[in-house]
């Protein structure tokens, strides 16, 4: 894994891996984004976030650049196959108001499923908040229906702590965690 120290850097470049690239979210990435959040999988297992036009999915990224951020480093990260930069996926290092820590998300389109692109991008951005930004503690969230997602949660080294419910039209969900030794 290769990673940017350069804050300038760091604005759109993250961290790469032997297949992918990781770097943040931009407004070009509109296309992208419409077909990612509209995807049965994504709606299913994250929600529907109500972004139906590129006008839409623009300011749903807009927002998501929008300064506030907890820590240097949080935000929306797009994930793209090194060789070729096809969009794969998303992740997410984002500290929520409804969690005690940093969660990190993810959401690839479903043609992208079972190619080890989520762990290989999760792993990494994972190691990059430990390493990078001294995160001790990172959280996960996913539907107990979103098996996948469980493995990769799992496969990355966290592990289950407990079911939480955001709110009340909102179904439960499963909570893992991974603590870093100091």
């Amino acid at each position: 894994m290769k990673c940017s120290d350069d804050f300038a850097q760091l604005e759109t470049f993250l961290l790469e891996t032997p297949r992918l690239k990781v770097s943040r979210l931009a407004i070009e990435d509109a296309p992208f984004m419409l077909e990612l959040l509209n995807e049965p999988a994504f709606i299913r297992n994250i929600g529907d976030k109500k972004v139906r036009t590129i006008a839409d999915t623009e300011k749903f990224i807009q927002k998501a650049l929008t300064p506030g951020f907890e820590f240097l480093g949080s935000g929306m990260y797009k994930v793209e196959l090194k060789d070729s930069a096809e969009r794969l996926g998303l992740l997410t290092l984002i500290k929520r108001d409804t969690l005690s820590d940093v969660d990190i998300g993810y959401a690839f389109l479903e043609r992208h499923w079972r190619n080890g692109y989520a762990l290989e991008a999760t792993t990494a951005l994972l190691h990059h908040a430990r390493d990078v930004y001294g995160l001790k503690r990172i959280l996960g969230v996913t539907v107990p229906e979103n098996i996948p997602s469980s493995r990769v949660l799992e496969k990355m080294g966290l592990k289950l702590e407990v079911k939480v419910k955001f709110a009340e039209d909102r179904p439960e969900c499963n909570l893992y965690a991974i603590d870093f030794a100091p």
